[in-house]
């Protein structure tokens, strides 16, 4: 037998519309009544009706999530990662997830955002892969709809979001390279729009530049965060006249790719050539060999993201709206080069 309103009003000789907004939160309840109700409630097994609450306040319960790529990724590392956090925090908050992707920069891309934003399919959306310039911030703030984002664009508009100290981090792994004598590095990085492209290769090339190291316009590279787009750039760089001995990528997904391509190049990785990434994410301590890699708690950030979306979504004010999270280094076997020991779980936290 299903439980309504109307039993637990009936029980505690309360009217349906009390019970109604006592169970919706509306402040004109007191405590004390709030509490009757929801006691009355859990006890007697009712289960909200969803449908009819959307109905009513004309909200969809859902968050909405777009991925920024050509295809399906939902096996890339990163997003394998963040859409679990993403999940497991909107069920927390009782909210859906929604999920698609679309090319960036698409008409594709934009036609989803419109249809969900006004076709009110969601309450408030995350947006990742954050570009300096972003029509989908612009959007999302002119219509005034709840969003939260990885990394802020530069469009000058302020809005919840989650960022990394990765200048400073690629800053710090080009010291750590030069100190395993690593002298020619490169850098892979991503389309020049990103905000992640930006800022992790101002602090590549501010590193290199205090470490007194030779940098050639050619060590400068650009993919498109895959592992296909970082082993092509792999190969051009190894296959270059003057070669670099170092390849640091700008995400993991991008190293996998320039692993592949220095063993195909037959080169001793970590001795002949180094190779780091970015992320963290699990699959990076398993590569042969194991991966150098910036860590941040990409898990951690999703829910982040959608903590601080759901205080958007519920007009409630936020002490914090830029939450900084600061990558470790996580020192592996891709960039021992004349270290000789590293600890017995091969990994050096600097």
């Amino acid at each position: 037998m299903t439980i309504t309103i109307r039993d637990i009003a009936r029980k505690l000789n309360l009217s349906i519309a009390a019970v109604s907004r006592a169970l919706n939160g509306y402040p004109d309840i007191s405590p004390e009544t709030r509490r009757r109700v929801e006691l009355a409630a859990q006890e007697m097994g009712y289960v909200p009706n969803r449908a009819a609450r959307q109905l009513r306040s004309k909200h969809s319960d859902t968050l909405g999530f777009i991925l920024p790529v050509a295809g399906p990724r939902f096996a890339d590392p990163f997003y394998s990662e963040f859409i679990e956090g993403l999940s497991d925090e909107t069920a927390a908050q009782s909210f859906d997830l929604l999920i698609t992707t679309a090319a960036p920069g698409t008409d594709a891309e934009q036609a989803a955002y419109r249809s969900w934003v006004l076709g009110n399919k969601v309450d408030g959306m995350v947006i990742n892969r954050v570009r300096r310039m972003d029509w989908r911030v612009q959007f999302l703030a002119q219509n005034q709809f709840p969003f939260s984002g990885l990394e802020l664009s530069q469009d000058g508009l302020s809005y919840p979001h989650v960022t990394t100290t990765s200048r400073q981090a690629f800053h710090g792994l080009v010291q750590h390279l030069a100190q395993a004598g690593f002298t020619r590095q490169a850098f892979i990085g991503g389309p020049p729009d990103s905000i992640i492209q930006h800022e992790r290769q101002s602090g590549f090339v501010s590193g290199v530049a205090q470490a007194g190291l030779d940098l050639r316009p050619e060590w400068l590279t650009a993919a498109d965060f895959t592992s296909e787009g970082g082993y092509r750039a792999a190969l051009g760089l190894l296959d270059l006249p003057q070669a670099p001995d170092a390849l640091v990528c700008i995400t993991d997904e991008t190293a996998f790719g320039a692993l592949r391509a220095a063993q195909e190049r037959q080169r001793v990785i970590g001795r002949q050539v180094a190779v780091t990434g970015f992320d963290g994410v699990h699959e990076a301590r398993y590569t042969n060999p194991p991966l150098t890699t910036l860590d941040v708690p990409v898990y951690e950030m999703a829910r982040t993201l959608v903590r601080l979306l759901c205080g958007r979504v519920r007009n409630k004010a936020l002490i914090l709206e830029r939450i900084i999270f600061t990558p470790r280094l996580l020192a592996r076997t891709s960039s021992l080069g004349r270290m000789v020991n590293l600890p017995k779980d091969e990994e050096e936290v600097v």
